[in-house]
């Protein structure tokens, strides 16, 4: 196995992934010469080349320098981009991805995982805020930035890590538990996973690799719909809850883990104030990508702005999620007051002429539903709510790009 102390030029392809910047923070915080590339810039891109990364924006080869003793790569590249991976193996001895590097990282650590397919994010923020304040300086890898620390990345000096553990392309059996925190189990990724069922299989692999003395957690065996959050929706709650029940496993005071998530203040991208357009109305960004996770956002926002208008500015993410997940995209916008639907973010995918966002649109009868093809289009029709409206702009592109467009800076 590849022994992270001795290596000195790591090459990180897709180093603005969420989780492959994770790594490159921590290797950068060990005084390694970090360097990589991703296929576009980004403010995750930005951020790293602040603290010293050396960073090129398009994939190639001979961008690699010669003396990089370890390339640890997206999975994503691995499936769209096989030729290019192939060449990279050609280059450079050692070359291992993502998850293989939780695998080392994990190796010899206490690590708790938090699984699901929504809600990890937050719940893996949570129980970081809830672990640094109780002074056991974990380590900690997660798929946002955390704003207190503005990072994706905590180097911590205890035996334990926190990390986030991803699902996709059973990505998480890389990783090896102590305790594993589970929040939902939904359909998605169905351009990896058969069905839900598969989907089951995977999470149950998962928990199959918990030691002797290793514990699992789900959220509905542990939810407090009481607990007091600045953060809302019942979902949020539901994160919350699993974050207390593993900080109480760990020994946590649960007085003291309580008063953390009290003044947990979230993640980016999870329901994030931006800032006001022109005529007053809140403008809130989120990752929300799925239909649990864009109905239960729809709620929360509800729940803080009860006598508000609440718009939801829509950016569908893969051609394969919309078109597996329709019926529920369909249907997920049903508490809202207007859905304006984007075109489709391929990410990974080639273009699906079987489904667009206009066959969206046409689905959905619970509320008004427009298409507009662009962020100029959409920035024109949001541009008419006001002081009584709230706008969530939704999805895992880069519709966070919108916010800037339609937020009036006084």
């Amino acid at each position: 196995m590849i022994d992270f102390k001795t290596i000195k030029k790591p090459y990180f392809l897709g180093i603005g992934g969420i989780g492959v910047s994770a790594i490159a923070r921590m290797m950068l915080h060990e005084g390694k010469q970090v360097s990589g590339s991703d296929s576009s810039d980004s403010e995750i891109i930005k951020e790293l080349q602040k603290v010293g990364a050396d960073i090129f924006i398009g994939q190639d080869v001979s961008h690699i320098p010669n003396d990089t003793d370890l390339v640890i790569y997206s999975i994503a590249l691995e499936k769209f981009v096989p030729d290019f991976m192939k060449d990279v193996r050609a280059k450079i001895k050692d070359v291992i991805s993502y998850p293989e590097a939780l695998s080392i990282i994990s190796k010899d650590k206490y690590t708790i995982a938090i699984a699901g397919t929504h809600g990890k994010t937050t719940t893996t923020a949570m129980l970081a805020k809830i672990m640094m304040d109780a002074g056991l300086d974990p380590t900690v890898i997660v798929g946002s930035l955390m704003s207190d620390s503005k990072s994706n990345f905590v180097a911590g000096k205890s035996k334990y890590l926190v990390v986030e553990a991803c699902e996709y392309c059973r990505s998480f059996l890389e990783i090896n538990p102590t305790v594993i925190g589970i929040t939902t189990i939904d359909s998605d990724h169905l351009d990896y996973y058969k069905d839900l069922e598969d989907i089951v299989s995977a999470f149950n692999e998962f928990k199959a690799k918990i030691p002797v003395n290793g514990k699992v957690i789900e959220t509905g065996d542990v939810f407090d719909p009481s607990l007091k959050l600045r953060i809302p929706g019942d979902h949020n709650r539901k994160n919350a809850s699993l974050a207390l029940a593993i900080a109480d496993h760990l020994g946590i005071d649960k007085e003291k883990a309580k008063r953390s998530l009290e003044n947990f203040s979230g993640t980016w991208r999870r329901f994030e104030y931006k800032g006001k357009t022109e005529n007053g109305a809140f403008v809130y960004d989120d990752y929300g990508h799925h239909p649990t996770e864009i109905a239960a956002t729809i709620l929360g926002a509800k729940e803080l702005y009860p006598d508000k208008k609440i718009i939801v500015a829509f950016q569908p993410h893969l051609f394969s999620r919309t078109k597996e997940l329709l019926s529920g995209f369909a249907q997920c916008f049903a508490n809202s007051d207007e859905a304006i639907i984007l075109p489709i973010y391929p990410a990974r995918e080639v273009f699906d002429p079987s489904i667009s966002s206009e066959m969206l649109v046409n689905n959905i009868k619970n509320t008004k539903a427009f298409f507009v093809p662009d962020f100029d289009a959409a920035t024109d029709l949001l541009a008419k709510f006001g002081e009584d409206s709230v706008i969530i702009l939704s999805g895992a592109g880069d519709i966070d790009k919108l916010a800037p467009q339609i937020i009036h800076e006084r």
